[in-house]
């Protein structure tokens, strides 16, 4: 299994406050954000690396954080997507993709967005997604109130199986307060379909259309988190993480 960091934005919601440092590398009780998410994933059993990819205007500044991390089991790897603005960026799952072709993954992949903050562990989403397997698993988060679900990926979700019965982006009347987080467990043997999706729709730029026409395919399954968990896409909620999170 390999772990892949998303972590190629370029946080034009935080502007002008970071605008020169990426998201993953924003500090929260003086530690990278990123730091926390390498410390969750990289004990995982059958772990063979972690991947981060991020966009050539950022790439030497995760290098220079990836060699603070060369004791792990698991080597590091910083993934360039060759893109320097946010009008060239290639999207969540452009850059999925890019590492998918570049690095020949042949291998389960696990991915989570470098810009997701949470207090709670990884293992049993591991677990549950790899008993699923050929089926892709999504991590859930209950926010709720159905107010704040409208800004995320809504799902609904058979309480007795797990599977997803429907996928909504940012819908104006949620059927639940049950969201997508950026985190993805792919099996090896569903990795074609991300290519199958880019030629039929041509649309690489959020994770969660993929999900939705994936839901329409496939079965897919959902793994619902407890603890605290923040979103760091806007200056809001980067304050509100510095000041409630506990490591």
């Amino acid at each position: 299994m390999k772990v892949l960091i998303l972590a190629a934005g370029y946080g034009t919601r935080l502007y002008p406050i970071v605008k020169d440092t990426p998201k993953p590398l924003l500090k929260i009780h003086g530690t990278p954000l990123i730091d926390y998410l390498v410390d969750k994933v990289k004990d995982f059993r059958g772990l063979s690396e972690i991947l981060v990819v991020t966009n050539n205007k950022f790439y030497a500044d995760f290098c220079k954080w990836s060699k603070g991390f060369s004791g792990l089991q698991a080597k590091v790897t910083v993934v360039n997507d060759g893109t320097n603005t946010p009008d060239d960026r290639l999207g969540s799952i452009g850059d999925i993709e890019f590492v998918l072709k570049h690095q020949n993954i042949q291998e389960d992949l696990f991915v989570l967005g470098g810009d997701n903050l949470f207090d709670y562990r990884l293992d049993e989403f591991v677990v549950f997604a790899q008993a699923q397997s050929p089926n892709v698993s999504i991590g859930l988060y209950d926010i709720q109130e159905k107010k704040e679900a409208t800004r995320f990926g809504v799902v609904e979700l058979c309480p007795n199986s797990r599977k997803v019965l429907s996928f909504e982006e940012k819908p104006a009347q949620p059927r639940s307060t049950l969201i997508a987080m950026c985190s993805y467990y792919f099996p090896q043997a569903s990795l074609g379909l991300l290519r199958e999706y880019l030629n039929e729709t041509q649309k690489a730029d959020k994770a969660g259309d993929y999900i939705h026409w994936l839901v329409s395919k496939k079965e897919v399954y959902g793994f619902q988190f407890e603890g605290s968990w923040y979103d760091i896409g806007s200056v809001e909620s980067l304050k509100e993480a510095q000041s409630k999170f506990k490591p």
